[in-house]
C-alpha cells in the first residue's frame, strides 16, 4: 500500500501546471484629436508635447472676435423678438384703444358734417341757388368721410378683439428662431477654446501662435491616460474558451512581476474569414482582435511597447 502511495506521488510530481503560450500585442491607449471648427488665427498655445494635462484644462485658443460680434448682433435681434412676443401676448394697450375710440369719434363727426353740407347744397340746387358741380364735390367729401369712419371702426374692433392667435404663434416662432441662433453662436464661441476632455498626455501640437487654423485640422492630440489596454489577436482555438471579463496577466519587458488585467472586448469578426466552409486547417488561421484592460498600479509604462497576455483560465497540464 505504501509503495502504491509513493508511486502516485511520483506520478503527480511529474504533472505540473504551466501557463498557455502568451498572446503577443502592444500596450495602447485612446488617442483624442482636438480639431478646429473655424478658420481663425491661433492666439494662444498653452501646452507642449509631453505635457500632462487634467480634464477641463485649457490647451489652446482661437481668436473669438468674429464670434463675439456675431453674438452681439444675434442678441439684439433676440431682444427685439422678445419684445414683439411680449407685446403680442399682452394684446393692445389701453392707450391704443383710447386713441382708436377718439379716431372713430372724429371720423363720425366728420361724416355727419359732410352729410349736412351735402344735403344742404343739394336743397339749394333745387332752388337754383347752387350748381351740380358743388353738389357733386360735397357728395364726394361725404363718401370719403363715410370710408374713414368705416376704417376707424375696423381698427377699434381689431384692438378690442385682441391679438390674433396666428400673430402670437408667429411671434413665438420668431423668438424661438432668434434664441436658437444665439445659442448656436455661444456654442461656437465656446469652441474657439480647446479644453482637455480627459486626464491625458499631450502627444502632438500641430500649430503655433499666430497661425490660422483650418476647419477640421487636428490642433492637439492627446493620449488618454485614464485607461490603458493591451491590443492582441486571439487565435480561434482560444477564442472559444475566453469571454469578456476573463482575468489575465500581462508581462512587459523590464518589469519582473506581471500586471493584472481583464478582457474587455473581443471582435465579432475574425481577421481571416473565407467565404467557403472552414476546414480545420483553415480555422487555425483565424484570429480575433481583442483589447485587455491593464492595471498599471501607478507605474509609468510607455505606450506602444510589446506585451504578452496570459489568460488565467487557459493554464494547461504537462
Amino acid at each position: 500500500m505504501r509503495v502504491l502511495a509513493l508511486l502516485l506521488v511520483w506520478m503527480l510530481a511529474g504533472c505540473d501546471v504551466r501557463e498557455a503560450p502568451g498572446l503577443p500585442g502592444t500596450l495602447e491607449t485612446d488617442r483624442i484629436a482636438l480639431s478646429a471648427e473655424f478658420s481663425e488665427p491661433v492666439i494662444s498655445v498653452l501646452v507642449r508635447e509631453g505635457d500632462q494635462v487634467r480634464e477641463g484644462e485649457t490647451l489652446l485658443a482661437l481668436d473669438p472676435a468674429r464670434m463675439e460680434v456675431a453674438l452681439q448682433k444675434a442678441s439684439a435681434e433676440l431682444a427685439l423678438a422678445a419684445a414683439r412676443l411680449k407685446q403680442a401676448e399682452a394684446g393692445p394697450r389701453a392707450q391704443d384703444i383710447a386713441r382708436a375710440r377718439a379716431q372713430l369719434a372724429a371720423t363720425t363727426s366728420a361724416e355727419q358734417t359732410a352729410r349736412i353740407e351735402w344735403e344742404r347744397e343739394r336743397s339749394l340746387m333745387s332752388d337754383n341757388y347752387s350748381s351740380r358741380n358743388n353738389v357733386d364735390i360735397l357728395h364726394g367729401r361725404f363718401e370719403e368721410a363715410v370710408a374713414r369712419k368705416a376704417g376707424a371702426e375696423a381698427a377699434l374692433n381689431e384692438l378690442l378683439e385682441g391679438t390674433r392667435s396666428e400673430e402670437i404663434d408667429a411671434a413665438r416662432s420668431q423668438y424661438a428662431t432668434s434664441k436658437a441662433v444665439v445659442d448656436n453662436i455661444r456654442l461656437s464661441l465656446a469652441r474657439t477654446t480647446l479644453i482637455s476632455p480627459v486626464d491625458g498626455l499631450v502627444e502632438a501640437v500641430s500649430v503655433e501662435r499666430g497661425e490660422r487654423a483650418m476647419p477640421g485640422q487636428a490642433l492637439v492630440i492627446l493620449l488618454d491616460t485614464s485607461k490603458t489596454y493591451a491590443r492582441i489577436h486571439i487565435p480561434e482555438d482560444i477564442r472559444t474558451r475566453v469571454n469578456s471579463g476573463a482575468a489575465a496577466s500581462i508581462r512587459i519587458d523590464g518589469y519582473d512581476e506581471p500586471f493584472r488585467g481583464q478582457l474587455r472586448w473581443v471582435g465579432k469578426d475574425a481577421g481571416f474569414t473565407p467565404h467557403y466552409a472552414l476546414t480545420q486547417k483553415d480555422r487555425a488561421h483565424l484570429s480575433y482582435l481583442a483589447e485587455v484592460d491593464v492595471r498599471l498600479e501607478g507605474k509609468s509604462v510607455p505606450y506602444g511597447v510589446p506585451v504578452e497576455v496570459y489568460f488565467d483560465d487557459l493554464a494547461v497540464s504537462n
